[in-house]
């Protein structure tokens, strides 16, 4: 068997080399490549590692037609087109924890720079000018600190915040009450967090859901005189409302790692007096870049010599004997777990998934995992995976449970996912129909639905009139309806539209859609 190749496109480690060539694996470092002579290289690689710089974008994995595998040394994977690697059978993995304290201490290290002036006392002081009297700062002691995300790096900023004896309180969907009480921080809902937080720093995934969380409404609404520390990703804050409140005096000053565009040679916030910027520097230490190469080396030669599978985004642990059987399945679970993740919007304390049938008979585990990352994915992205899922979950104080029957009344095989939050119980079904995953119950309500791209939810009042009223309305929009599927409780009762569609819905649709009588809600829904 011949030995894998792996290339190198951007700097890693020695270390993280030298593991390549131990394990038997071929690597070859060429860094700085442009595009052009990427695509003429890559179709003799099996494997590709990289950390941000590379772009595998749509035509270097059409060109990469031996790769089986994408290692990314970091987390965030924007310049992989994981869709692309997916279609073309590329496993795609990252080192979600690698850089979580690097990361944590860089959010701490800007605090106190805000705190302080630190950057720009400095510049005055080597200037010559020693104006002792203008760098009034303020402590960071018995202050309160905002935290928008407690996850993995979250929690390590709260627990550094906490040691410096301040109050955290945090806003996070998924994180429990149990789990808040370990961390020892307070959990509240995004409002109340903007009106108390003397300092709000942010530690969540780009997602839909997540896209400007400090909209300008939301930066309104925080408190005055409030500082603000971004080292999670651009684009959750919105740059241009920050800067505006800046400049009067709303916002007492920010500190941003990363940016809506990057590299960041020019932005709206660049030249505010009260605002501090670093070229995303959050995990940039000796011993962060070591792990993270360490870990997709690792990673890397363990699924090019033994198929074994780690922290992939697209993939989940399944022997080459069980994958063509489990492959519906997992879409399936994958699929049904992520339409119910987008259909929460409050912390989930428990996720219960139910096998019935044939189903029940097959290895759970990577149907789990597959469930749960779907849940969790709407709101966490490219950090949850369906091997880290378990953990992610675990760390946020979700229960899992799972229960197993052999028979199942109406389908060969079922999959019913409950999601139980602070508010109640949401309850979805789907079975795989001629080897296509579909959706067959929602609010226990029977239907029959395939997945789609684009999918619009509407759960209304079944009146007279308003499935015509719904397609006139997208008709107008310029949304063409692919297909159209209906559940009900029974005539005049509770009922659901779910339709296909070719556009995504815009805010104001949504918003017209949701003033229509009788409907209680409508949602767009991606997969």
């Amino acid at each position: 068997m011949p030995m894998p190749r792996v290339l190198i496109a951007d700097k890693l480690s020695p270390a993280a080399i030298e593991i390549f060539k131990q394990r038997g694996v071929d690597a070859d470092v060429k860094t700085g490549l442009t595009k052009d002579e990427l695509l003429q290289i890559i179709g003799d690689y099996d494997g590709l590692a990289v950390r941000s710089a590379t772009k595998a974008d749509k035509d270097v994995i059409a060109a990469a037609k031996n790769m089986k595998v994408i290692g990314r040394a970091g987390i965030g994977v924007d310049n992989v087109d994981i869709p692309a690697a997916t279609a073309a059978g590329i496993v795609v993995m990252n080192t979600p924890f690698g850089n979580s304290i690097t990361t944590a201490e860089h959010a701490i290290a800007m605090m106190f720079a805000l705190a302080r002036q630190l950057p720009a006392a400095d510049t005055s002081t080597q200037a010559g000018k020693w104006e002792k009297n203008r760098f009034m700062g303020v402590e960071v002691y018995a202050k309160t600190l905002g935290l928008i995300g407690a996850g993995n790096i979250g929690s390590i900023v709260a627990d550094r915040a906490l040691g410096l004896k301040m109050k955290v309180v945090a806003y996070d969907p998924f994180l429990s009450p149990e789990r808040a009480v370990e961390l020892g921080v307070e959990k509240v809902e995004l409002d109340e967090l903007l009106a108390r937080a003397d300092f709000i720093t942010l530690h969540t995934p780009l997602t839909d859901k997540t896209r400007n969380i400090l909209s300008a409404e939301n930066l309104a609404k925080a408190k005055k005189g409030v500082k603000i520390i971004n080292c999670a990703r651009g684009g959750l804050v919105d740059e241009a409302a920050l800067r505006k409140l800046l400049d009067e005096g709303h916002i007492g000053g920010a500190a941003f790692d990363v940016f809506v565009e990057e590299p960041a040679k020019a932005n709206v916030l660049f030249g505010a007096e009260n605002f501090i910027a670093t070229p995303h520097l959050g995990a940039s230490t000796n011993e962060a870049q070591e792990n993270v190469a360490l870990q997709v080396a690792e990673q890397m030669s363990d699924y090019l010599l033994t198929g074994a599978v780690t922290n992939a985004l697209n993939s989940p642990s399944v022997t080459a004997e069980e994958a063509p059987r489990l492959a519906p399945f997992i879409a399936l679970a994958g699929k049904l777990g992520v339409f119910a993740g987008q259909m929460v919007d409050y912390g989930v304390a428990v996720i219960d998934i139910a096998y019935e049938g044939e189903v029940s008979k097959l290895n759970a585990k990577p149907l789990t995992a597959a469930a749960l990352a779907g849940v969790l994915r709407p709101m966490l992205g490219d950090a949850v995976n369906m091997v880290s899922a378990p953990a992610v979950a675990k760390e946020r104080g979700i229960t899992l449970s799972e229960s197993h029957q052999e028979d199942s009344p109406i389908y060969e095989s079922l999959i019913r996912i409950t999601v139980t939050t602070e508010k109640g119980k949401r309850s979805f079904a789907g079975s795989v129909l001629a080897g296509t995953p579909r959706v067959v119950e929602v609010k226990g309500m029977d239907l029959d639905a395939p997945f789609g791209p684009t999918m619009l939810y509407v759960n209304n009042e079944d009146k007279p009139g308003f499935i015509g009223a719904l397609g006139v309305m997208l008709a107008e929009a310029g949304v063409n309806i692919a297909t159209f599927n209906l559940g009900r409780v029974s005539a005049g009762d509770d009922a659901i539209a779910l339709v296909g569609v070719d556009q995504v819905p815009s805010e104001a649709l949504l918003a017209n859609i949701q003033a229509l009588p009788h409907v209680k809600e409508a949602r767009t829904l991606r997969f």
